[in-house]
């Protein structure tokens, strides 16, 4: 399998999801900046519509300098822009993110429900030979592969639709997540200067996002590879190539050979939870054992997670299980990856119960636990109401620091207690 993509002309593209992105989720923290032109540069008399189409026009030319030295020419420049206008769905598509919004519970009913399942049985047999070759290529394991498959596009069902310049000009115009997009916009010319793709074939997710697996731009330069034998690769119209380098993308991200991404365990009465991260041999000797009776592995280490809490399921996760956050960093998705891949190979669903009952945060008031755990040094990330590894870990640091029973986990009582002065 080939490594560095050759040039050609590619098919359709996109992203989908919780439709996620290799390379923006282990990013920067989410940034909405509006964008503000010098009033000075505005037309005399113009209407809104007209300023704003003035504004874009400047921003569109003010990339031209970056994308000449970048070896872009002109009439690739001008060719991808023709027609391109902000897109204010687009915008809107920002805050509706569903693994940082939705109960995790909820989130993985849609992960493994309907008939994505069953579905992913099919193509694991439909391709089986190609993911055999990927095994043996890249060490990562077909269930995570196909998790991510159908996770982002659901087996290539729905790959998107926007124009992938398009989509990428309006969040980078906007400055959603600073200057990330920016940059995958230029990518993107880059891609089409060097014939990897046809602009009017480029079409994707609402982020940018392409293909069977959702490649961003920089994504795609950097771990597609041609996993056909066609010389090319083409995430948009080979699955094999897409399923390549997807486990291409995985391995360059630190993915460990022969290491689970972890599994679900059950805990012994009167477990203490400050054991956080030990030897899967530790965790055999304070008790811990796995759901489905299997022996723990002989090597490696994890860490214990518990995604709604004590009164939830529990997981011992490993660093491939971070692995996968680099494709997306919410805990929701790398777990709905792996468990969608486990159950696609015959695995059990999860046998722990969630606490569906319990009050849940609302968005202020996720922002307002944010708030006072960056108030009190435990945080130092934005207050976006979204929670990931950053804030559990925080909240972990604070139930310590009070004496609470330290599962990660922000609940009415975490945030009562950040209420309370000392």
């Amino acid at each position: 399998m080939r490594k560095i993509p050759v040039p050609g002309r590619i098919g359709a593209l996109l992203l989908a999801c919780c439709l996620t992105w290799p390379g923006v989720a282990a990013a920067q923290p989410a940034q909405k900046v509006a964008s503000k032109a010098d009033p000075a540069l505005k037309p005399q008399g113009a209407k809104p519509a007209e300023t704003k189409r003035e504004d874009f026009r400047r921003f569109v030319e003010g990339l031209w300098p970056e994308a000449k030295a970048r070896k872009i020419s002109r009439e690739t420049f001008d060719a991808a822009f023709r027609g391109v206008a902000p897109d204010p769905k687009i915008i809107a598509l920002t805050n509706k993110q569903s693994e940082f919004v939705q109960p995790i519970w909820g989130y993985l009913d849609g992960a493994v429900g309907g008939a994505r399942v069953p579905r992913g049985r099919e193509v694991a047999a439909q391709w089986s030979a190609q993911l055999d070759r990927i095994e043996r290529s890249y060490g990562v394991p077909r269930s995570i592969v196909l998790g991510v498959w159908g996770m982002e596009t659901n087996y290539g069902s729905f790959t998107g639709g926007m124009p992938v310049i398009q989509s990428l000009a309006t969040l980078a115009y906007t400055r959603y997540r600073g200057e990330f997009f920016r940059n995958e916009l230029l990518v993107a010319l880059e891609m089409i200067e060097r014939g990897y793709a046809d602009p009017a074939a480029m079409r994707g997710s609402w982020a940018g996002a392409m293909g069977h697996t959702q490649f961003m731009p920089s994504s795609f330069i950097q771990h597609a590879v041609d996993g056909d034998g066609d010389g090319r690769a083409d995430i948009w119209n080979s699955p094999a190539d897409a399923l390549a380098s997807t486990a291409n993308y995985l391995r360059n991200h630190g993915w460990q050979p022969g290491l689970p991404w972890g599994f679900e365990v059950v805990l012994p009465q009167g477990f203490d939870f400050r054991n956080h991260r030990h030897g899967f041999a530790a965790w055999s000797q304070l008790g811990v054992g796995r759901v489905d009776g299997q022996p723990m592995p002989r090597a490696g280490e994890a860490m214990l997670f518990l995604p709604a809490g004590a009164r939830g399921p529990a997981f011992l996760v490993t660093e491939n299980y971070t692995v996968i956050k680099a494709y997306n960093s919410s805990d929701a998705y790398a777990l709905g990856v792996a468990h969608l891949g486990d159950r696609i190979l015959g695995g059990a669903a999860i046998a722990g119960a969630w606490p569906k009952g319990a009050p849940q945060l609302g968005k202020n008031e996720r922002m307002e636990v944010q708030r006072r755990l960056a108030t009190l040094g435990h945080y130092a990330g934005e207050s976006d109401g979204k929670f990931g590894s950053k804030t559990r870990e925080a909240v972990r640091e604070f139930q310590l620091a009070r004496g609470l029973l330290p599962d990660g986990y922000a609940d009415t009582t975490v945030l009562n207690a950040l209420r309370q002065p000392r």
